[in-house]
């Protein structure tokens, strides 16, 4: 028995849906984290979650009760509790763990939060305009999203459209892009880590070879990230440690291995 359910639950403020058919458990011991932009519903949940709100539609259980109907002191009553944004330390914790709780839950920036977030917690919501648009662990969201929302919005994500080349092969700057888990009917929109991208120095294939012009290049203190300019389309690329970047407008080749490409729907013709 999960320690939380909440199936299908939505509220609305007037024509305005604020959480649209949420549905997720919660284990015993388990730290689930809800991140999402401003906007995008979390609050409102949490308030859901405790009573502040009522639900419209679906069913909130706690240990196995259904509390939809609870007032908040009810729910208070069963070990259902909240914390709300203060601006005061907690006295009985240390420098260091009110820092983590503030950058986890304060308002310091969104990549603050879910750096923080992704770190601590067991499994993470993502929400955006009252929606939860995947749940998982990090390593899930981060390396198959659900969606071009979750790819850009946990870490940085390369979004590319791809034409269907002259033999029906999905195509990036007139080069054959092989993918894995690509449809057969494009066109496509496809995500690419920056880091998974290749030097051509780098790797030993000649699959997925890709030319384009550098636009910019910088040492990050740990990472060289390059932009190349692919017949228009933006294309990052950061190798480990500090590289001597070619000039503006130099060609520069690359390799996009098949399993680094993630598929994140059709492009709108």
């Amino acid at each position: 028995m999960p320690l939380l359910k909440c199936d299908h639950v939505t509220k609305r403020f007037g024509g305005l849906v604020a959480v649209d058919d949420m549905t997720f458990t919660i284990d015993h011991g388990e730290m689930m984290a809800i991140v999402g932009p401003n906007g995008a519903g979390k609050t409102t949940m949490f308030n859901l979650i405790n009573g502040v709100f009522p639900a419209d539609e679906g069913t909130i259980e706690f240990e196995g009760v259904d509390v939809t109907h609870f007032p908040a002191y009810k729910r208070a009553h069963l070990g259902m509790g909240r914390t709300f944004q203060i601006p005061r330390p907690f006295s009985s914790a240390t420098v260091q763990e009110n820092i983590a709780i503030g950058a986890m839950f304060g308002a310091a920036g969104s990549e603050v939060t879910v750096d923080e977030a992704m770190e601590m917690a067991d499994r993470i919501v993502v929400m955006n305009r009252g929606v939860i648009e995947q749940v998982g662990r990090a390593a899930e969201l981060y390396n198959h999203p659900a969606n071009r929302f979750v790819a850009e919005f946990i870490g940085r994500m390369n979004v590319l459209h791809l034409a269907a080349g002259a033999d029906g092969k999905p195509s990036l700057a007139g080069t054959t892009l092989h993918a894995e888990n690509i449809s057969t009917d494009g066109p496509w929109v496809v995500g690419v880590r920056p880091e998974h991208i290749q030097l051509v120095r780098d790797c030993g294939d000649s699959a997925n070879l890709i030319t384009g012009t550098i636009e910019r290049g910088v040492f990050l203190g740990n990472v060289t990230r390059i932009t190349l300019n692919l017949d228009g389309q933006k294309l990052v690329v950061e190798v480990q440690g500090e590289l001597q970047i070619p000039p503006r407008d130099v060609p520069l080749t690359v390799r996009i291995p098949p399993d680094a490409v993630k598929p994140l729907g059709r492009a709108e013709i």
